[in-house]
């Protein structure tokens, strides 16, 4: 496995494979690796000859006063994890490799960006579409592959891609979960055990949801009333959000339907923000 640091050594590698006739994956992380990670490295090896996974924490998607300097990393330990999988390379740059001086350009998804985690966190997708396309250019994949757990970040990328004309298929791998159902995340690292029984709370509410749906409830508001209930139940979980949403525009809706997908971000205890999501109606899409 090749560890890669500088953008130009690997687009050279990237074009190495393509003149073999190797097809390449690439899977976007920002490291501190659990098993949702290591689910995307093993989908794209399925998909594709060579799987890379970009690892970076890209500093311009994190707002002032977020996570960016203590966000966990822990290179040796992800080396080690990744030496398991069927990856041929590890792209590694250093924030100054990838916004060298002068460094101005951003990409921005409008719409999309605005709705859900774009209200509390304005300038996050704008990084992300940013670091995404200069990841795509860096490394010409024809195949990427995201976790759905960031079901926002997903349709931006898309909706990225389609806009931009840019030549690379969008593959989603569903959330992998804990098996007390909590989603895996690398925040969850910032949990004490007290707060590690809170952040239940999203799991266990996205399963009252999905049951009270199953039974026949549709209305949006007596859902909605019955979530905050329940979330709020977990002494330090405060809701950022918990919306119902069209799985395509990411529109809110009044009804649920078998496109409806709950989003929810929680914060724990002031100090961790998670999220989580799945369509309400299982067995339509998700």
């Amino acid at each position: 496995m090749d560890i890669i640091k500088d953008p130009q050594e690997m687009h050279t590698w990237s074009r190495e494979q393509a003149r073999q006739g190797k097809t390449v994956c690439l899977v976007p992380t920002m490291g501190f690796f659990h098993e949702g990670h290591l689910s995307l490295m093993r989908r794209g090896a399925t998909l594709c000859d060579r799987v890379v996974v970009s690892l970076f924490v890209n500093p311009t998607q994190f707002g002032p006063n977020e996570d960016l300097s203590r966000y966990p990393r822990d290179f040796e330990r992800d080396m080690a994890l990744v030496r398991q999988e069927k990856v041929a390379a590890v792209f590694a740059p250093t924030p100054e490799l990838m916004y060298p001086p002068g460094y101005q350009t951003e990409v921005r998804v409008k719409v999309l960006s605005t709705y859900l985690c774009g209200k509390s966190r304005p300038v996050h997708f704008a990084g992300v579409a940013t670091v995404v396309t200069k990841l795509f250019n860096v490394v010409r994949p024809d195949v990427a592959v995201f976790g759905e757990k960031d079901f926002q970040q997903l349709a931006i990328i898309r909706r990225m891609v389609t806009d931009l004309n840019i030549p690379v298929r969008i593959v989603g791998q569903p959330i992998v979960r804990e098996p007390d159902g909590l989603a895996m995340s690398s925040r969850n690292a910032y949990l004490d055990p007290a707060n590690r029984a809170a952040a239940l709370s999203l799991s266990t509410g996205l399963a009252k949801v999905r049951e009270a749906a199953a039974k026949g409830e549709r209305s949006v508001a007596m859902l909605a009333d019955m979530l905050e209930r329940h979330i709020h139940s977990f002494a330090g979980a405060r809701i950022d959000y918990a919306s119902f949403i069209d799985g395509d525009t990411l529109e809110s809706v009044a009804t649920v339907d078998t496109n409806t997908v709950l989003a929810l971000a929680v914060h724990i205890d002031g100090k961790v923000r998670l999220i989580d999501n799945g369509y309400v109606l299982l067995g339509s899409r998700g």
